[in-house]
């Protein structure tokens, strides 16, 4: 029986969700040799290279799939995170604004694009990108609490206040 890149998939997926790693790379491997333009099986071993700890794989091979699909936000996202994660604050902002390109009301890029700011100190466009986020998404809980964590480091007493209120409201409705 011929092996298809939708089971070595889905027992890929498996084999990571138990930390068994190495065997989920391999078996991503194996499903790439079946089908090589299929951008999901390679973004699912990028994913499995990062949550291994390979963070040089994990973005060599996230690149790849978004160049087999340039215009998937999902992995947009995941590599400007995953440049986040690496200190690689310019690339993560270059994916932000591809990301911005693709969707500009998607409030996950204007969220990370805040986390950039707030990483390197640039707390007043931190809060900039973060407010966008928030016109966006009112109730998205994490850009919420960025927002406030970078009003308390410009000393926005009223505006932490106010995301604090939000937070608390946003835990009472789950």
């Amino acid at each position: 029986m011929r092996e298809s890149s939708e089971q070595l998939n889905n027992q890929a997926i498996r084999l990571a969700y138990k930390g068994e790693y190495q065997d989920a790379i391999a078996c991503f491997k194996r499903a790439i040799t079946v089908e090589q333009e299929n951008y999901l099986l390679w973004f699912n071993l990028a994913l499995t290279y990062r949550d291994a700890g390979n963070f040089e794989a994990a973005k060599k091979t996230m690149e790849y799939a978004l160049s087999l699909n340039r215009d998937n936000e999902e992995i947009i996202e995941a590599l400007s995170n995953l440049c986040i994660s690496m200190g690689l604050f310019d690339e993560a902002m270059f994916y932000c604004i591809a990301g911005f390109e693709v969707n500009d009301f998607n409030a996950h890029f204007w969220n990370i694009a805040g986390v950039i700011h707030f990483q390197i100190e640039e707390y007043a466009e931190a809060a900039e990108f973060f407010e966008h986020a928030v016109s966006i998404s009112p109730h998205y809980y994490d850009v919420l609490a960025n927002l406030k964590d970078t009003y308390e480091e410009l000393g926005n007493i009223a505006g932490m206040e106010e995301c604090n209120k939000k937070l608390e409201s946003l835990k009472g409705n789950n």
